[in-house]
């Protein structure tokens, strides 16, 4: 098989068939969630937009420092309404959605502080920030911040479990900041939806009413009616170039919450007596809103296509999570193939199919920020956009691929058509 080879004509008249079943099982009822939950959070964009009188003079920069920036500070505001907060940081000069993080943590916690994540061990690239792995003089330990971490999660069914133990409350009770990922990185675990992050913060209040939470909101914007500010959680981060970008804005990040933490935040981004209000804007103020704008409905595209991937695949035999009957909490699925040919097969079948790099074979490397070898197919107009659609995995078994994103249905639906076709060949 050349992964190379580029798209032909539906042949396979049995996988249509297939495909066509696939959809209308999904359209008798998840897919209409799906629609009603795109349906609520673009009226909420679509009201910041106008409780925050958007208009034309938003657009523009100024130069240098960047003071008295209108469509920054409009910008900002908009993103809290449509995120659920008091207040947001929305940068282009945030570089991704572990540097949003970083920025949020270091914003969060002082020397002599404890970090207690309880969604387990955080995605790979947050180790270097934490200080679990490598030596570098400016993660969290080098700080004196303390880690530690339970996981609320079933060692042998992975369900969630809604209370702590004895041991737990107690990590929770000398805690300044409770961590949560919400999305399931690199582990085959479900990512939380609204309902159980709502149960863990409340239950992490009750038991140390100083706390801090803090949410890794990465691939979850606008999956569901609420964000986790608007649950309990004091603070959020994630990338412009997952789904709040809605797939056009070029980079950065963003993180919201307490008005009081954001303004911590922004002084960690800038420095001491800048914090939000400096930092020139590009431009791209115009780009940002309408990513914003756009965000509801590409995100339903992306949930649409992930639906289908789920259900064609654990038709075809596969081990799938989530459940294509699941209630959806991020734009990701896992395919587990159980074997690393197939997992790079899957990478480069995808990157033929793709707008971008078509030509390009992926291989297995080791990016920055990861300790394992990992596959990556992604041909997107962003470089790195995983809102676009995009697959990748770690070189580990169970060598499972995440696949993610996708703009239009159609593109995902015509992917996952050749994709099981070269599959199974």
């Amino acid at each position: 098989m050349n992964p190379s080879t580029h798209v032909v004509s539906s042949s396979n008249q049995p996988l249509q068939a297939r495909i066509r079943d696939a959809e209308a099982a999904l359209a008798a009822d998840i897919w209409q969630q799906q629609d009603a939950v795109y349906h609520h959070t673009f009226e909420r964009v679509l009201n910041a937009f106008i409780k925050n009188k958007v208009g034309e003079e938003h657009f523009l920069s100024v130069t240098g420092y960047g003071h008295d920036d209108l469509g920054r500070e409009t910008t900002d505001a908009v993103f809290a309404d449509a995120l659920q907060a008091e207040a947001a940081l929305v940068r282009t000069q945030i570089v991704s959605g572990t540097h949003a993080l970083s920025v949020g943590l270091n914003g969060c916690l002082n020397p002599g502080n404890t970090m207690l994540s309880i969604t387990g061990r955080p995605y790979d690239t947050l180790e270097e920030v934490i200080g679990l792995r490598g030596n570098n003089r400016q993660s969290l330990a080098a700080k004196g911040v303390r880690y530690d971490e339970i996981s609320v999660f079933e060692p042998e069914s992975l369900s969630v479990r809604e209370t702590f133990t004895e041991q737990e409350a107690e990590k929770i009770a000398q805690a300044n900041l409770v961590f949560i990922q919400r999305s399931r990185g690199y582990s085959v675990r479900p990512s939380l939806t609204i309902a159980q992050l709502e149960t863990l913060i409340r239950q992490a209040k009750q038991i140390n009413p100083n706390v801090n939470v803090m949410v890794d909101n990465c691939y979850g914007e606008f999956t569901q009616a609420q964000e986790p500010t608007a649950v309990g959680a004091d603070l959020i981060a994630g990338s412009l170039i997952k789904n709040p970008g809605g797939g056009i804005v070029p980079a950065g990040g963003y993180v919201a919450g307490r008005a009081d933490l954001v303004a911590s935040c922004a002084d960690v981004l800038t420095c001491p007596g800048v914090g939000a209000e400096g930092g020139y804007t590009f431009n791209l103020t115009r780009v940002l809103l309408q990513g914003l704008y756009l965000a509801p409905g590409i995100v339903k595209e992306a949930l649409k296509g992930m639906t289908l991937a789920s259900k064609l695949f654990e038709d075809a035999g596969y081990e799938t999570t989530p459940h294509w009957t699941d209630t959806r909490s991020d734009i990701i699925q896992i395919l587990t193939l159980r074997d690393p040919d197939k997992l790079v097969k899957f990478c480069q079948i995808l990157q033929s199919l793709s707008p971008i790099n078509s030509h390009i074979t992926p291989i297995p490397a080791n990016p920055p920020g990861y300790a394992d070898e990992v596959v990556m197919a992604g041909g997107t107009f962003i470089d790195g956009s995983t809102l676009e659609l995009s697959a990748d995995g770690p070189l580990r078994a169970p060598y499972a691929v995440y696949l993610q994103g996708g703009l239009t249905y159609a593109h995902t639906r015509l992917a996952l058509q050749k994709i099981l076709e070269q599959l199974q060949a």
